[in-house]
């Protein structure tokens, strides 16, 4: 087999894996390095030889029995952390059914502690407490270049990721007409990766964790009731009311368990979870200010004397009717927004700018870049998150350029009310930009390209004004959507003097299943998508359309 090759041999559990030096007041040895493995590093891993196929209740005997084989009974050193200290020991002997460590300190004694109450006598005599046993995943393997201790390291590694971002308390009580690895193991280790490649919304992941809380919560209440109950004799009302609350609890856990699996399951997060939060507004709307006026926002990553001279007498005069007219300065575009309410207008200086969460937009509110909209860049950093989201009444966005990176979610959604984009630069990444049911958008003088999807998805019961833009270089130019399960009306477009070519497919798609059109309305749907047809032939009349097939 090829000794470089990332998943290693039948004998070996992983890469060989390079050293690293241990920050702190006290100079350690140096350590393996362990924690960077990559994603099919660890799914073979745990598939082939810790997992294998076994059931629920057979995961620890399984991971006890590999451990067997893979680690060295002693004579190996390591870092022993907790949270309040890290200290070197030696490894005398490893009890693989309890997964735990017999250890000794090191001569001579080294430590690094984060209380002061911790000494070197302390830490002896929580040893003799814990009768020299410690968990093997609180043990970080001592480095060294023999290679003896390579796949002792690798081992302990995979025995600590498992425990804390795979194992739940739960999951040994699961039925075991499955196998653990495809059931649990495969789902958990996909959305662990996936968060840290950021492919999930943030507001998902912070549902998916504040869940997993809230079961580990009442799973422990539950536990504990159970023990109670288990030891409890007598048949008292105590006793029944007891039991009663678990049957509470044990329903709330099953329901918990089965919104973690839906978020864990990629398939079933993007249809239900996904799908889902993409049609409810972020942001709620504010409204006026209780006290009356409107705010203007300037947003810029530096001001000079110069610069601010300018935007006063060119943009700053012109838009206050009066001396009293309040002014806010930012440095980050993502605050300024947050902080309008209904009216305010944001004016945003020449300059780079990066956002690492979602912008929405829930009320009447004008962002405008001040100068070219090449000069004015907002970058979005992360591939879970929303872009720009708009549901406000009447929402104005111009002169400036958006960039998007390997994006999950389209570039601009506009969920509701009425969305101006007007001379700005759409630079795509998955889907452009996507109009919802009820949602109005008017585009003016916009360049918008590289989409992997359609460069704009509109959506039945929306209405669409394009003129004098350009749509470039994406999978399809615009997808006109229908439902197959839902009655919507036709959305209603305006497209002219636009400029669309050089897409992988079409220039415009028409999405309206036939058979579910008979079935809904058989005697009217037919003629009423005919003269939609006709109109829009009559629209294309007027376009400058380039290479395009329609």
């Amino acid at each position: 087999e090829d000794e470089d090759s990332d998943y290693g041999s039948h004998k070996k559990l992983g890469r060989v894996s390079p050293c690293r030096v241990l920050s702190g007041t006290v100079q350690f040895p140096d350590l393996f390095q362990t924690s960077n493995l990559l994603f099919y590093e660890r799914f073979e891993a745990y598939k082939d030889y810790l997992l294998g196929d076994a059931k629920p209740s057979e995961v620890m005997e399984f991971i006890s029995e590999y451990l067997e084989k893979a680690l060295e009974p002693s004579g190996w050193k390591a870092v022993w952390r907790t949270d309040i200290f890290e200290v070197l020991v030696e490894v005398t002997e490893v009890s693989y059914s309890s997964l735990k460590a017999v250890v000794q300190p090191c001569v001579p004694f080294m430590c690094d502690y984060r209380m002061e109450c911790v000494t070197e006598q302390s830490i002896r005599d929580l040893l003799e407490v814990k009768e020299q046993r410690v968990p093997l995943q609180e043990l970080y393997v001592v480095y060294d270049d023999s290679g003896e201790y390579d796949q002792t390291a690798m081992s302990i590694e995979h025995v600590r990721f498992f425990f804390q971002h795979i194992w739940r308390l739960w999951d040994e009580e699961e039925e075991d007409y499955f196998d653990y690895f495809t059931r649990c193991a495969e789902p958990r280790l996909r959305f662990h990766y996936d968060v840290l490649e950021e492919r999930i919304p943030s507001e998902l992941v912070s549902e998916y964790h504040a869940i997993l809380r809230r079961c580990m919560q009442v799973y422990s209440q539950f536990n504990s009731l159970r023990n109670a109950l288990s030891n409890s004799d007598s048949d008292t009302e105590l006793d029944n009311v007891s039991m009663v609350e678990g049957m509470k609890m044990d329903g709330e856990m099953e329901n918990l368990k089965r919104k973690l699996k839906l978020i864990e399951n990629p398939l079933l997060r993007y249809l239900f979870c996904c799908q889902k939060s993409s049609g409810r507004y972020s942001l709620k709307k504010k409204g006026p200010r209780t006290t009356g006026g409107k705010v203007i926002h300037v947003v810029s990553t530096s001001m000079t004397i110069e610069t601010l001279m300018c935007l006063t007498r060119e943009r700053l005069e012109s838009e206050s009717c009066s001396q009293n007219q309040e002014i806010q300065f930012h440095k980050d575009l993502l605050e300024a927004v947050n902080a309008c309410y209904d009216g305010d207008l944001v004016l945003i200086c020449p300059g780079h700018y990066y956002i690492y969460s979602q912008i929405c937009i829930a009320d009447s509110v004008y962002i405008e870049g001040y100068g070219m909209a090449d000069d004015i860049i907002i970058e979005k950093k992360g591939k879970g998150d929303k872009f720009v989201e708009c549901s406000g009444p009447s929402v104005k966005i111009s002169n400036v350029k958006l960039i998007q990176h390997s994006a999950v979610e389209g570039i601009v959604s506009v969920l509701g009310g009425k969305t101006e984009l007007e001379n700005c630069v759409f630079q795509c990444d998955t889907t452009g930009i996507t109009v919802k049911k009820s949602a109005e958008l008017v585009m003016k003088y916009c360049d918008l390209y590289g989409a992997k999807g359609a460069g704009l998805e509109i959506y039945p019961g929306s209405n669409c004004s394009l003129t004098d833009n350009g749509i470039h270089h994406c999978r399809d130019g615009i997808l006109i959507k229908d439902f197959i399960d839902e009655v919507h009306d036709l959305p209603k477009i305006i497209l002219e003097h636009n400029v669309i070519h050089n897409h992988e497919g079409y220039a415009v798609v028409l999405v309206k299943p036939s058979s579910s059109m008979e079935k809904m309305r058989p005697d009217q749907e037919g003629d009423s998508f005919l003269v939609s047809l006709h109109s829009l032939c009559l629209y294309l009349s007027v376009w400058k359309l380039g290479q395009c097939d329609v």
